[in-house]
């Protein structure tokens, strides 16, 4: 079974799972139609009104996972389903761009632009406010009403209007299978390499490992990891980078439903340099593990903000209608064996930054130089 921190992209049957959770909801018990049947059949038959069952369903089925209790369970409606796939392959038919809401609704703001992406060989730049695409103008619309205008068909081409420096731009850009960056690498200066990694989904170890080699390759004699905004991944991802970096020992243990116990280890081989990882509030589910494993072994110094404090990990299971449900099944623990649930991690060093700066961060906007986090790490390496 492949674990998955924060979403699972295992699919097992719907039977296994009403037996599991009796989530089906559309399952009759034995004395008879449910509840949820029940009310089904009074809407559709004598309500006065016009209701969509689809709606229905997604809203009972969304509100049956949120009715556990659990923040990190949560429902997925069929129409989203192809875009959680995509998320969790870090790889999409698309153009290759962020973008924001900008200020009074006035369209979007590309925030960021994939070198190697279509939008970027048809011209498209950082901070080009995005006011139209195929004709229809997307000011008023929200994020994901604009990116199902823009994805389509690979090989198909969308129109896209820009404003940029007053100036209506029309971009013809060709949808291509893009792939999401998982994890780079920049030189600092002094020897210091700053690898930021994206989340621990598909290609995140093989991209780490390759942009860490990298960075020793141009003359790294330390490192920063930036797992800030690193909402977490799959496990066997994250054992992987923790195996190539620490040294024989026990790097992560998970418990399932079930009371099944697994524990992962890393060989003898480590990276032996100085090292430190970066995180805050948005750091959780892999990327706090991350940072803890290499805080325990005392292979690095955290520096940041206290993170989220994810102890469960999720299997998604798929639905007949084409929906699914990613459902807390087990819990993981630290080398150490503490789990993070509700507590997260404390940095060694903690530096916080306003709610401007985060966002800058996030959005990759933020210089090193001006960076206070980064700066930090950099003082604690020395």
């Amino acid at each position: 079974m492949k674990e998955k921190l924060l979403r699972i992209g295992s699919y097992i049957l719907v039977a296994a799972l009403a037996a599991a959770v009796t989530l089906a909801v559309f399952c009759r018990g034995e004395d008879g139609p449910s509840k949820l049947d029940q009310l089904e059949s009074l809407i559709e038959e004598r309500f006065i009104g016009e209701a969509d069952l689809t709606d229905l369903e997604d809203a009972a089925a969304d509100a049956m996972v949120n009715a556990t209790g659990d923040r990190w369970s949560y429902y997925i409606p069929a129409s989203e389903y192809q875009t959680y796939q995509e998320q969790m392959a870090n790889a999409y038919v698309g153009v290759g761009i962020t973008i924001q809401t900008a200020e009074e609704d006035a369209g979007f703001v590309v925030m960021a632009v994939n070198a190697s992406g279509p939008a970027a060989e048809a011209g498209m730049q950082v901070n080009d406010l995005l006011i139209e695409v195929g004709g229809q103008d997307v000011r008023g619309m929200s994020v994901s009403e604009v990116r199902n205008l823009v994805r389509g068909e690979e090989g198909t081409f969308v129109d896209m209007t820009v404003m940029r420096k007053g100036e209506h731009m029309t971009l013809s850009v060709e949808r291509c299978q893009v792939q999401t960056p998982v994890a780079e690498y920049e030189m600092l200066g002094n020897g210091i390499g700053l690898v930021t990694i994206a989340n621990f989904d598909s290609r995140c170890a093989e991209e780490t490992i390759a942009a860490i080699e990298s960075a020793l390759d141009n003359g790294a004699k330390k490192l920063i990891f930036d797992v800030r905004h690193n909402p977490g991944g799959y496990a066997n991802e994250l054992v992987k980078v923790l195996d190539y970096l620490l040294p024989e020992g026990e790097v992560f243990h998970t418990v399932t439903y079930d009371g099944k116990e697994n524990i992962d280890y890393s060989d003898e081989k480590c990276l032996d340099i100085p090292m430190a990882v970066l995180v805050n509030s948005g750091s959780y589910s892999a990327a706090e593990f991350f940072a803890a494993a290499l805080q325990e072994y005392e292979a690095a110094i955290v520096v940041g903000e206290k993170t989220t404090g994810k102890g469960y990990f999720q299997n998604t299971f798929l639905l007949d209608d084409g929906s699914a449900v990613a459902l807390s099944v087990g819990k993981y623990y630290t080398p150490k064996g503490i789990s993070l649930a509700d507590v997260g991690i404390t940095p060694d060093v903690e530096v916080s930054v306003d709610e401007e700066t985060s966002s800058a961060i996030y959005y990759g906007t933020l210089t090193p130089e001006k960076d206070p986090q980064i700066q930090a790490a950099i003082k604690a390496l020395k």
